[in-house]
């Protein structure tokens, strides 16, 4: 009987030991959460990959990413989110304003690194007393940038009539879209310019919504940051160009898409920057050090094309896109 307590005590130490081992050797795991497909968001996936790997940190070898793209269903964003948590990954990565509000609503401990989302704040998840989520970290954007994008439009049209026109849509259930339209509004005033603002609930609506907006005789369209103008964009911009209205934007992305013009965050670079953070706490597994921090790298581009078509003259400060 003494020796069976014995057997039986060291195959426990046993499996103990090997537990401790299989997890020590295991690879740290990261959970991406995309909120939907799109072209003018997807560089910011590349970017924090690739900053991972200049630090050391290569998916497959050192690192395991598990990507997920919940393709613009909120049910299926939560399950996503939710499946993470339960898995207990080492960090969550959040793409979008949807993905990150999501994640912090799900999780209070595991570190969630942020891109291509605006400051807590605008997202509504500062407590009673202005504070944020401890375990919110990565790149966000504020809505100053949205101000200098907007006041370009002068610099490039000439009103039809006494004042310019300008037409926007924005999705009334994102915080941030009504957060700009609002911002738009006093600005537009102070420039003297008629904006015309209708809202959506969906990117599904941004057909209809859109010819409403171009039978207003507007000048120019303004494509605001908001998840589903960059989901419908081409649905956008095709109504805006039989109606021969151009489009201007705060999103680099939509430039390449066929918007005119933009100054607004490089997308690429906002992922690349909000992976560095990840790797610095993969590195020291410590958030010690880390917080939401703003865009570094903003850009000034045109679409050469959409120039043409308009007959647009573009200042020298805005760099064509590729």
């Amino acid at each position: 009987m003494k020796y069976m307590k014995l057997s039986f005590l060291a195959l426990l130490i046993v499996a103990i030991v090997s537990c401790h081992s299989k997890n020590k050797d295991s690879k740290p795991v990261v959970g991406f959460v995309d909120a939907f497909q799109d072209a003018s968001i997807a560089p910011a996936k590349t970017g924090f990959i690739d900053a991972l790997k200049k630090n050391g940190f290569e998916d497959g070898k050192n690192v395991e990413i598990q990507y997920r793209n919940a393709q613009g269903s909120i049910p299926t964003l939560t399950q996503i989110v939710n499946y993470f948590v339960s898995k207990k990954v080492d960090l969550l990565a959040t793409c979008t304003t949807l993905s990150s509000i999501t994640a912090a609503q799900k999780t209070k401990t595991i570190p969630i690194f942020m891109m291509v989302s605006p400051i807590v704040k605008l997202m509504k998840l500062e407590d009673a007393n202005g504070k944020a989520p401890a375990n919110l970290f990565g790149a966000v954007e504020d809505l100053n940038y949205i101000d200098t994008s907007f006041s370009n439009i002068p610099k490039f049209l000439k009103p039809k009539g006494s004042k310019l026109v300008v037409g926007m849509i924005y999705n009334q259930s994102e915080p941030q879209s009504v957060d700009a339209k609002k911002r738009i509004e006093t600005l537009a005033e102070k420039l003297n310019i008629t904006l015309v603002a209708l809202p959506l609930n969906s990117s599904a609506d941004a057909q209809l919504v859109t010819q409403s907006l171009l039978g207003k005789n507007i000048d120019a369209f303004f494509a605001n940051p908001d998840n589903s103008v960059f989901a419908a964009f081409e649905t956008i911009l095709k109504g805006c160009d039989q109606k021969n209205v151009p489009i201007f934007t705060s999103e680099a992305g939509l430039v390449q898409r066929g918007a005119v013009a933009a100054f607004g965050a490089d997308i690429y670079q906002w992922g690349y920057q909000a992976g560095e953070q990840a790797a610095q706490y993969l590195k020291t597994h410590s958030t010690a050090g880390l917080q939401p921090e703003m865009v570094k790298i903003r850009r000034r581009v045109y679409n050469p094309a959409a120039a043409k078509k308009y007959h647009i003259t573009v200042p020298a400060n805005f760099e064509a896109v590729k």
